[in-house]
């Protein structure tokens, strides 16, 4: 942390040995100081930090969002990553605002999907085939076309997900994203509950196979897939398989707060 240098005023001739050691002491805090100031930040972790910011938003922490926010905004490597995590984090804010007024202080939910777009924007400029970032973006314009009732946001992400699902066809958080448009959008948007449903039983059994197989990166998804497939499964009747696959979400993340708010109201009956 930056300190404080004291400056000292006096003859060189009157100087007494303890002042001098506190000017070499001045000098020396100085130099560290500089080495401190010039050397380069250490590489952030994505792995690590998608594993925050999921578990913030599972525990609905907005300040700890907020705090990841400006720990991506640090990062200087500027990547595709880069990117992805800042449109990512001001994404599950934006969420968490959209479950009403003062779950996000000082920002409305359509404002901070805007930031999600404007972050993706700047990252797909210079990857325009990277289907994870296409995905992303088309869920952030979703979530403020559902929340600002922009038409226009609504025909990007349409647009988007058509672009991502060609590219990335079995990728499963291009599926998730695919079928939470459809059952987020109004139908004059284009949105379609009736079709999520199949799309979302296509999107977890796709996070199956991927949860089989290697660690991947992005990697999220696969509890807030389950847990879409259950709020689609309980609009269309079915308790049983509504609490089946909130059982699947609770054990990947056990302390989604959303999926522990539905499972008790299933099980209040």
């Amino acid at each position: 942390m930056p300190g404080k240098l004291a400056r000292t005023h006096g003859r060189r001739r009157g100087l007494r040995p303890h002042g001098c050691a506190l000017c070499a002491a001045a000098l020396a805090a100085a130099a560290l100081a500089s080495v401190s100031f010039s050397a380069p930040r250490a590489a952030v972790s994505w792995r690590d930090l998608e594993g925050r910011i999921q578990y913030s938003y599972y525990t609905e922490d907005a300040p700890a969002l907020r705090s990841l926010a400006e720990t991506v905004a640090l990062d200087e490597s500027r990547d595709r990553l880069h990117g992805y995590y800042a449109g990512l984090v001001a994404w599950r804010l934006a969420q968490l605002a959209a479950q009403g007024p003062g779950a996000v202080r000082g920002a409305s939910a359509a404002h901070l999907a805007r930031r999600c777009v404007g972050e993706l924007d700047a990252t797909l400029a210079a990857a325009t085939d990277f289907a994870e970032g296409l995905a992303l973006r088309a869920a952030c314009l979703a979530t403020e076309a559902d929340t600002a009732h922009a038409g226009h946001a609504a025909r990007g992400a349409r647009r988007d997900i058509g672009r991502a699902l060609r590219l990335a066809a079995r990728n499963p958080r291009v599926l998730l994203i695919d079928a939470m448009s459809d059952y987020q959008l109004a139908p004059e948007r284009g949105g379609d509950k009736e079709r999520a449903l199949a799309k979302l039983r296509q999107a977890v059994a796709a996070f199956e196979l991927e949860r089989a197989g290697t660690e991947q990166l992005p990697g999220w998804g696969a509890a807030e897939a389950y847990l879409l497939l259950a709020r689609d499964l309980l609009d269309h009747g079915e308790a049983l398989g509504a609490r089946d696959a909130l059982e699947h979400a609770l054990l990947i993340a056990p302390d989604y707060a959303q999926a522990r708010r539905l499972m008790a109201q299933i099980l209040s009956g």
